[in-house]
């Protein structure tokens, strides 16, 4: 029966007109899905607004700004702020000051020397990324808080398509290098022309979200399982197949020798008991033991 509506104010019944069908309603699951985590991907490019209210209250015109996500993925922005540019990153390979028990240590508040990769002066996108770094990293001069002193290296090398950030102290002895840490690695996303947003300048072709990486994880594992039920079901339906007989090959048994056969004997007597040597033990043991003690007793009589 179709489904009818009663209106409120009297009147006769009114069949309800069907819901329209979403193109959206349409589409596989699996589909529906993957988009929706294109989308959760595109909005997570967009950051809200006190970000930079942040800025403008602490009188900051650079900022670093992390943001943790399925608490698994950490995304990190430097931004110059409020105008503008802006660089998201996913950082990976994270390993901490107490995790790395390095040996090295640096004063508090001192300044930083900046070492860059010559291939950051190759690429007009690196270049950008460099000008931005040595802003957020470089100390300004008389700074109140900077210390007139110069004792760690930050390094930043470009390998495999990737940032790769050490922290370095400088002995004073020989001027040889000791890593501090942290050290980690930043994976390019995006660079923005805005502060936390705007029209985009570079994206990153060679970059592969957190998710797809653990889809593609999950893929491959799944159709190694197949792969093994299948070779499975084959087994199990070689073993349901009928046998082939081969016939017989009279030549097979031109080198067989007949064994020699031995006449059946058949035992009469009742053989032996075994002597338990472990019970004879015990029983001369207790004998001496029994022994030893009458004529300790008789001693002391």
């Amino acid at each position: 029966m179709a489904a009818t509506k009663r209106k409120r104010r009297g009147g006769f019944a009114v069949q309800a007109k069907k819901p329209k069908r979403n193109e959206k309603d349409a589409e596989p699951p699996a589909k529906r899905h993957a988009t929706a985590e294109e989308v959760e991907e595109e909005e997570g490019d967009r950051i809200p607004g006190p970000v930079c209210k942040v800025c403008e209250m602490k009188n900051c015109n650079k900022c670093i700004y992390f943001e943790a996500k399925k608490k698994q993925d950490l995304y990190m922005w430097l931004s110059n702020s409020p105008h503008g540019p802006s660089a998201k990153f996913l950082v990976q390979n994270i390993h901490t000051l107490a995790e790395l028990k390095m040996t090295g240590n640096c004063l508090k508040g001192s300044r930083p020397l900046l070492s860059f990769d010559p291939a950051f002066d190759e690429l007009p996108h690196y270049a950008l990324l460099k000008e931005l770094l040595i802003q957020i990293f470089s100390t300004p001069r008389y700074h109140p808080k900077s210390q007139p002193f110069v004792d760690h290296v930050f390094t930043f090398t470009i390998l495999d398509n990737r940032i790769w950030f050490r922290n370095f102290q400088i002995i004073e002895e020989d001027a040889a290098l000791v890593e501090i840490g942290p050290r980690f690695v930043l994976n390019l996303i995006k660079i923005f022309q805005g502060s936390f947003g705007g029209p985009t300048l570079y994206e990153n072709p060679h970059y592969q979200s957190p998710n797809m990486h653990r889809r593609v994880i999950r893929s491959i594992t799944a159709a190694k399982y197949r792969e093994k039920q299948q070779v499975k079901d084959v087994q199990k339906l070689r073993k349901k197949e009928p046998k082939t007989l081969l016939p017989h090959d009279p030549t097979a048994d031109v080198f067989v020798t007949p064994a020699e056969e031995k006449p059946i004997e058949i035992q009469w007597v009742k053989p032996e008991p075994k002597v338990d040597l472990k019970a004879r033990k015990k029983r001369i043991y207790k004998r001496q033991r029994k022994m030893k003690q009458r004529m300790d007793s008789g001693k002391t009589k």
